[in-house]
């Protein structure tokens, strides 16, 4: 009988099998009653009231009935006990067990969820550890040479003068800027962002940011051009889209040498869908095809053996610039040919329908 009940088991939809589980209860408790009716009133034995026999044989089919029911329940729920089984291990953080795939079309897509689940939620996991380490190295820095000023004053090995004192703003207003920078990193992760959406010319943002620019870009002796004459209107926070182009235009200039150029881009794209594009491109130090996703990590920086990291970065501008563009339902991707051929990063804003 358990044998029969597995052999359908594999082969009947669920609701099949409910239907037929359903079917024979049913075929098991009649026959039951009759077969206890019959035996009752055979022959051999002693009268019996008619009534007592259909009583002691219904009697006997309800037991019947209910073994059965029993029985088929818990071959058919036993798929669901180890989905359930397995949500609440996801939910005491253990995210590695993998469920096998019952035979069951219906059950199949849902383990396949609770599976996927998993994956997702210890991801999360192992990212929200790596983002402590890394919190913790990128403040241990500034805090140790912090630490160490203030001793060599107290023991009198440092000068108490103004270049030591500009010296503690300045790590100081490094720490204060990572603060800064992990707050909105972990509003962009959240997908947190309040956004005070407007109609807004992109192109005159692209402009405008340019132009406040314009003094770094020409401190460091690297051409800045702005083609965005014609209004690409979106819907979207000015205010946020400001801080990633602020941050576009800003990595640009870092990745230039002295003579190097940077041209900014602003346009209305209608494929595949209407958006409108920012796009900055420099011919300074290129990226490897291998990093053009890795650089959007939190924390991650380039290092290149010809020039030194950029003091002062926490590595997370390009998190929060790809975090306020998806915001938007955008994106900010980036496109190099190689090393030392330059590369673009451009943002992308859905233009909605008039």
């Amino acid at each position: 009988m358990r044998q029969f009940l597995r052999t359908i088991n594999r082969r009947l939809s669920l609701r099949a099998r409910l239907v037929l589980s359903h079917v024979l209860v049913l075929l098991m408790a009649i026959g039951t009653t009759e077969a206890a009716i019959q035996l009752l009133k055979g022959p051999h034995r002693r009268p019996f009231n008619p009534d007592d026999a259909v009583s002691i044989g219904l009697a006997a089919g309800a037991i019947t009935a209910l073994l059965a029911a029993v029985l088929l329940s818990r071959l058919l729920l036993r798929p669901l006990d180890s989905v359930r089984a397995a949500t609440h291990r996801l939910a005491r953080g253990h995210y590695d067990d993998v469920l096998a795939t019952p035979d069951e079309p219906e059950l199949a897509g849902l383990v396949t969820d609770v599976n996927a689940l998993a994956t997702v939620l210890a991801g999360t996991e192992r990212r929200r550890a790596r983002l402590v380490s890394e919190i913790a190295h990128e403040m241990k820095t500034p805090i140790t040479i912090l630490r160490g000023q203030i001793e060599g004053l107290a023991d009198g090995i440092f000068p108490a003068d103004e270049a030591m004192f500009a010296s503690l703003t300045d790590d100081l207003a490094r720490l204060e800027r990572l603060a800064g920078d992990l707050s909105r990193l972990s509003v962009a992760e959240e997908g947190a962002f309040e956004l005070q959406r407007r109609p807004t010319d992109v192109a005159a943002l692209a402009r405008v940011v340019a132009e406040r620019l314009h003094p770094q870009y020409d401190d460091h002796r690297v051409a800045l051009s702005v083609t965005a004459s014609v209004p690409v209107v979106a819907w979207c926070d000015p205010d946020r889209i400001t801080q990633v182009l602020v941050n576009l235009l800003g990595n640009a200039l870092t990745a230039c040498r002295a003579g190097g150029r940077v041209r900014v881009t602003a346009r209305a794209a209608a494929e595949p869908t209407p958006r409108a594009e920012v796009s900055v491109t420099d011919d300074g130090a290129g990226i490897r095809a291998a990093d053009l996703e890795r650089i959007f990590g939190r924390f991650e920086r380039l290092h290149r053996p010809d020039r030194p990291a950029p003091a002062g970065g926490s590595g997370i501008g390009l998190t929060i610039a790809r975090g306020i563009a998806r915001a938007h339902s955008g994106d900010v991707t980036a496109a190099s040919p190689g090393p030392g051929r330059g590369a673009t990063f451009t943002l992308t804003i859905p233009i909605p329908p008039r």
